[in-house]
C-alpha cells in the first residue's frame, strides 16, 4: 500500500463522473468537506466487517436495502423511519423464521450519486447532461438544474448527518425493541396476506418473549432485545466527495472512508485499471463489487487480488446482479473460480438491477416474480455448489409506492402511475420487500436442516 494515497485515483482512467464548470468552486467545497466531522467511525466499520465475516461462513445473513437514490425533495423523518421499520420487519422475519443473525445495512445516509447509461439525455430535440443524483445535479429537465453544482455535496453531507443521527436514535432509543414488533407494520400493508403472515409471526415472537421474561431474560437486562446494530452504505461513485472523507484512524493508523460503514463499486466502474478500484483498494472499510452477467471469472479473481490481497474474511462482498434468466448459467462459474483459489468472499444477491423492464405504458419497472425467481435461483446455485448464500441487496422503501409490478398486494401496470415517486430506478414497497423476506427465511430454514 506504499504507493496508495487518498488521491492516487486521480492518476487513473475514470468513468461516470460529472464535469464541473467551476473548478475553483469545486476545490473550495472539497476543502470545506475535509474539515467536516466524519459521518461514521472506523471502529463501527470494523464491527460490520466482523459480522460480514460470519455471514460469509453461513453464521449470519446480510440484509442491505434502501433507496435507489436519496433525494433532497423527499428528505423527511417519516420516510427514514418507515424504511428503517421495513428493514426491521424483514430482519425479524429472517432471524426468527430463518434461524440466523441478520446484519442490517441501509442504502441510506449517502446514497445520492447514480451511474448512468449515457452522459446526456434528449427530450423533444433538447439535449442536456444526464441526471446523476442530487449530490451532483437536479432531476428537473432544465439547463440550470442539470449543470453539476459542487454546493450539492454540502447539502448531501448535511442530509446524511441528519439521517445518521435519526437512525442511531431509532436503533437505540426504543423503536428497535422486539416487544414492539407489531408497531413496525406500516398502515398501507394491512390489507395484504403477507401482512397477516407477519402479524402471526409477531404473535409467536411475543409469546417467546414472555417465556424469556419468565426466565429472567428481559430487554432491561439484555441490550440485544431492545437495540440493534444498523449500518449505512452507498456506492462510492463520486470520488472527490469520498476522498474528502478519507481519514486515518487514530487507533490503527489505517485509512477509512468515513462517509459510510460500507462502500461498493458498481458494475459500470469496476475496471481493474480504473480510478474506482484504485480508490477502494486503499480504504479498510468492508467493500462490495457488483458482478453482472459480463463478469469474467478471471477478472473477478484479479479484483480479489487488488481489493483483498490479504484474503480477509468480511472485507469483500460480491454482489451478484445477473437477471432471473441468467443466474443459473452465469453464477456457478464465478463461484467455482473463487472456491478453486480459496478466496474469502461474501456472496449476496441483487435481484433488482437485472430484472428492469419497460411497461406497456412506458414506465421503468421490475416484476416481483422475476425478483423472487432470481433470489430462489441464487440460493439453489449455492446449494448445488456447496457454498453459502450470504446476503441480499435491495432497492426498497417504506413508502407506499407503486413502482414494481406484482407481489401479493398486487401492483398492476395500470397502478404504476398512481404512486411512482422514484428519481431513478423502481423500488420494492414494504409489502413486496416483506414477501421476499419470507421467501429468504424459508430458504434459510431449509438450509439448517
Amino acid at each position: 500500500m506504499s504507493n496508495w494515497s487518498a488521491s492516487s485515483w486521480r492518476q487513473k482512467p475514470i468513468v461516470q463522473q460529472p464535469t464541473y464548470p467551476n473548478q475553483d468552486e469545486l476545490n473550495r467545497v472539497l476543502e470545506e468537506l475535509r474539515n467536516y466531522p466524519p459521518l461514521v467511525f472506523a471502529g463501527e466499520a470494523r464491527s460490520l466487517k466482523a459480522q460480514l465475516a460470519n455471514a460469509s461462513e453461513g453464521r449470519g445473513f446480510l440484509l442491505q436495502g434502501g433507496d435507489c437514490a436519496e433525494s433532497f425533495s423527499e428528505f423527511h423523518a417519516h420516510n427514514i423511519r418507515d424504511t428503517f421499520k421495513a428493514i426491521l420487519q424483514m430482519a425479524v422475519v429472517m432471524t426468527y423464521a430463518g434461524g440466523v443473525p441478520v446484519v442490517k445495512v441501509g442504502r441510506l445516509g449517502g446514497q445520492f450519486a447514480k451511474p448512468r447509461s449515457s452522459d446526456t439525455e434528449t427530450i423533444d430535440g433538447i439535449t442536456l447532461d444526464a441526471y446523476r443524483g442530487d449530490i451532483i445535479n437536479g432531476v428537473d429537465f432544465t439547463k440550470e438544474m442539470r449543470v453539476p453544482d459542487p454546493q450539492r455535496m454540502i447539502k448531501a453531507y448535511n442530509q446524511s448527518a441528519a439521517t445518521l443521527n435519526l437512525l442511531r436514535a431509532f436503533a437505540s432509543g426504543g423503536l428497535a425493541d422486539l416487544h414492539v414488533v407489531h408497531k413496525w407494520n406500516l398502515d398501507f400493508t394491512n390489507q395484504s396476506e403477507i401482512s397477516k403472515k407477519y402479524e402471526d409471526l409477531a404473535e409467536e415472537i411475543g409469546k417467546s418473549l414472555k417465556f424469556m421474561e419468565a426466565c429472567g431474560i428481559t430487554s432491561k437486562t439484555h441490550r440485544t432485545l431492545r437495540e440493534t446494530d444498523f449500518y449505512t452504505s452507498h456506492e462510492a461513485l463520486l470520488l472527490p466527495y469520498e476522498e474528502a472523507f478519507t481519514r486515518k484512524d487514530s487507533i490503527t493508523n489505517e485509512w477509512y472512508d468515513t462517509s459510510a460503514h460500507m462502500l461498493w463499486i458498481g458494475d459500470r466502474t469496476r475496471q481493474l485499471d480504473g480510478a474506482h478500484v484504485e480508490y477502494m483498494r486503499g480504504i479498510n472499510n468492508p467493500i462490495g463489487v457488483k458482478a453482472g452477467p459480463s463478469m469474467d471469472p478471471e477478472d473477478l479473481l484479479r479484483l480479489c487480488d487488488v481489493l483483498n490481497p490479504q484474503n480477509e474474511a468480511g472485507r469483500l462482498n460480491i454482489i451478484v446482479r445477473m437477471g432471473a434468466d441468467k443466474v443459473a448459467d452465469g453464477m456457478p462459474k464465478l463461484i467455482r473460480a473463487i472456491e478453486r483459489e480459496g478466496r474469502k468472499v461474501l456472496w449476496s444477491c441483487d435481484p433488482m438491477h437485472g430484472n428492469t423492464v419497460k411497461s406497456s405504458n412506458n414506465f421503468k419497472t421490475r416484476p416481483v416474480d422475476s425478483i423472487l425467481t432470481e433470489m430462489k435461483q441464487f440460493f439453489q446455485v449455492h446449494k448445488s455448489e456447496g457454498t453459502f448464500a450470504g446476503g441480499v441487496h435491495l432497492e426498497m422503501t417504506g413508502k407506499n409506492v407503486t413502482e414494481c409490478i406484482g407481489g401479493s398486494f398486487v401492483v398492476t401496470e395500470e397502478d404504476l402511475s398512481s404512486r411512482y415517486h422514484t428519481h431513478c430506478d423502481p423500488r420494492l414497497n414494504a409489502d413486496q420487500a416483506l414477501e421476499l423476506a419470507f421467501l429468504i427465511a424459508d430458504t434459510l430454514r431449509e438450509a439448517q436442516k
